[in-house]
């Protein structure tokens, strides 16, 4: 069978980063991508989910809301004077 040439660019960064995992997996990047593309092929689609990462507006309006009471109330809630001590607590009870 015939082979063609992709060119494709990406970010350096990512590109080496794909390149030491596909490495760590015995592959190289032509064999991973061949891979990529077959299994696109054979799941006559994008071989994974692919959907928009939108956040929950009730969620955010709620979190906001709190937040802003947090600020106006601080002695109403627990604070720490530093990650471990809240650690510390917390796993306490464990």
């Amino acid at each position: 069978m015939a082979t063609t040439n992709i060119n494709v660019r990406v970010d350096s960064e990512l590109k080496q980063n794909a390149e030491n995992l596909f490495n760590d997996l015995g592959l190289n990047m032509s064999v991973a991508i061949t891979m990529f593309l077959k299994s696109a092929v054979s799941h006559d689609g994008i071989p994974f989910e692919l959907k928009r990462q939108t956040p929950n507006a009730d969620n955010t309006i709620a979190a906001l809301a709190e937040y802003e009471e947090m600020k106006r109330n601080k002695a109403a809630y627990k604070s720490y004077s530093s990650f471990d001590d809240m650690f510390d607590e917390i796993t306490a009870d464990a």
